[in-house]
């Protein structure tokens, strides 16, 4: 029977019709089906030095049992791993994805008004044959730290002497990994990194109406005095390009990444109308076109916003529970000063960066640092942009969003001699008029969309000099 490896932080899609998304590390299983990596969402939630890591795979084809392979920095105990709801990205996702609005421009002979600026342990399941994964092995270095069950996942903590012995054990184990794993583990067991080792037990996972395997996502918490995402495992069997979103949270500070330069998504854009229609694409243009100049090697910054609001908002803004849910530990140490039962509370900090990579631009784990207020993609209390297009510091609330406007200009008589122009709201209809989520980004068609055509605003970093709008009479 053949065997798969999985990288590191991947949305996997099999050549058939299996599909898995967003895990740590990697998979070794019984399968003999090839996988690739196209994308991956993780979420850090951090308290101090507590760091809460969230995990999520979905899988879509033959139930196979598999492990993941995830390096972490100290023993887990069964306390210190959670299963989640399988919907735990979908809020996170859509709150911070950069997001298109449609304006209307008013009649520039209504009154005018002096409003104020917006602001803005189990026995292992059978699986492939081999030597039973709940034994230590002194011959080559491996130690069992740690064994327990969580749902659906039987858990073991793994620490290694030598990375050769590692691969070794995983390969007599009946699970074959790929060529150089004993390079790319080495650096991790140098640190003295230990090693979770998550199990699925098939007869335990959960099945939708179509019998699709639905597994839990998992949260892993730990203390460390660096926010650090192990990517580099990731990069073994990488054979294309793989989009990777991390959602950092703290009750005070954005991050960025500390080993890697950092750039701001371009916002504030104005572009035509046929926008709508894919904006998923247009937006994988624009992001394509940020990182080119680098190479690729930079981490993008899409979002720094409180998490108590959002303007304009594709979904509500979240709520203490959804910070608990993703490891907020409670009063006080979370940041909402006790107010969890509907009061006002101090919000954390939601920073979203993305990156896209293949094993010449992501070499090396992602580590984060906290970073400076910035501010950007706002508007103005009439709808006209609050920002040019590019970020900027402040003493202030993190504010910073990537928002993309279509703008209907007005079309109607104008019978004032002084009409003021520039004034945007909402459909002349008074339908509801909410803001398009670019999702699905790893997968959203490239080539499609010509910049330089549909961008109406100039952005001077990417040589694209904008559109003048309409003459007014």
């Amino acid at each position: 029977m053949k065997r798969w490896l999985v990288g590191s932080l991947s949305l996997l899609s099999l050549v058939v019709s299996a599909r898995s998304e967003a895990f740590c590390g990697f998979f070794v299983a019984g399968s003999n089906e090839k996988l690739t990596n196209n994308a991956s969402q993780v979420a850090i939630l951090r308290e101090g030095n507590h760091t809460s890591l969230t995990m999520s795979n979905t899988y879509k084809g033959p139930p196979q049992n598999f492990a993941m392979v995830v390096p972490v920095p100290v023993v887990l105990k069964k306390e210190d791993v959670k299963t989640l709801p399988l919907d735990v990205f979908a809020h996170i996702d859509a709150l911070s994805a950069p997001r298109l609005v449609e304006y209307w421009e008013q009649d520039p002979c209504a009154p005018q008004y002096d409003e104020e600026r917006a602001s803005p342990g189990a026995a292992p399941t059978a699986g492939a044959a081999g030597r039973s994964m709940d034994k230590d092995d002194s011959a080559h270095g491996v130690k069992i730290e740690a064994r327990f069950a969580v749902g659906e996942y039987e858990i073991l903590v793994l620490s290694a002497k030598e990375s050769g012995g590692l691969e070794t054990w995983l390969r007599e184990h009946a699970y074959t990994i790929p060529q150089g794993a004993a390079e790319a583990l080495a650096p991790y067991v140098r640190s003295q990194m230990k090693f979770f080792v998550a199990k699925v037990d098939i007869k335990k996972v959960k099945r939708d109406a179509r019998g699709t395997v639905q597994l839990s996502p998992l949260r892993v918490s730990y203390d460390s005095n660096e926010v650090r995402l192990p990517v580099r495992l990731g990069l073994l069997n990488a054979e294309a390009k793989q989009d990777l979103i991390v959602y950092l949270l703290d009750p005070k500070s954005r991050f960025e990444a500390a080993n890697y330069p950092n750039v701001f998504i371009p916002t504030n854009l104005d572009v035509v109308a046929q926008v709508k229609k894919d904006f998923a694409s247009f937006y994988a243009e624009l992001f394509d076109a940020t990182l080119a100049p680098r190479q690729g090697k930079a981490i993008v910054t899409e979002y720094a916003w409180q998490t108590s609001s959002c303007d304009p908002c594709p979904t509500e803004p979240l709520t203490p529970g959804d910070l608990v849910t993703l490891g907020a530990r409670g009063q006080g140490t979370a940041g909402y000063h006790g107010q969890w039962n509907g009061g006002d509370y101090s919000p954390w900090v939601l920073t979203r960066l993305h990156t896209r990579y293949d094993r010449t631009t992501l070499t090396d784990d992602l580590v984060f640092k906290t970073a400076p207020p910035m501010v950007g993609g706002r508007a103005e209390w009439n709808g006209a942009s609050a920002d040019a297009g590019a970020a900027r510091s402040t003493d202030g609330t993190n504010n910073f969003q990537g928002r993309y406007i279509v703008r209907n200009y007005w079309k109607g008589p104008v019978a004032c001699r002084s009409p003021h122009y520039g004034n945007w709201g909402g459909p002349p209809d008074g339908g509801a008029n909410t803001p398009i989520a670019a999702r699905g980004l790893a997968t959203a068609p490239r080539g499609r969309v010509a910049l330089r055509s549909v961008v109406q605003s100039p952005i001077p970093t990417l040589g694209i000099p904008g559109q003048p709008p309409p003459r007014r009479k």
